[in-house]
């Protein structure tokens, strides 16, 4: 059986993520139908896209906690 991840409700992959949470490719993939749902507005770096995740995503972090301050 073969799911179409980007007809499922918000509702609906977020269980699947949940039920998945161990499958690396299922899990990745649902993941990223989700959030590209997200308002383009908030939009943050998936970090798999990222050339060096661990810096670039410290970077972001930091910056945010410095928004916070």
């Amino acid at each position: 059986m073969t799911l179409n991840l980007s007809q499922m409700t918000n509702a609906e992959l977020k269980r699947y993520l949940s039920e998945h949470r161990n499958e690396d490719e299922a899990f990745r993939a649902a993941l990223e139908v989700l959030m590209n749902r997200r308002n383009l507005a908030n939009r943050q770096p998936y970090p798999f896209d990222l050339a060096n995740p661990e810096i670039e995503v410290e970077a972001i972090l930091k910056e945010k906690f410095k928004q916070a301050e």
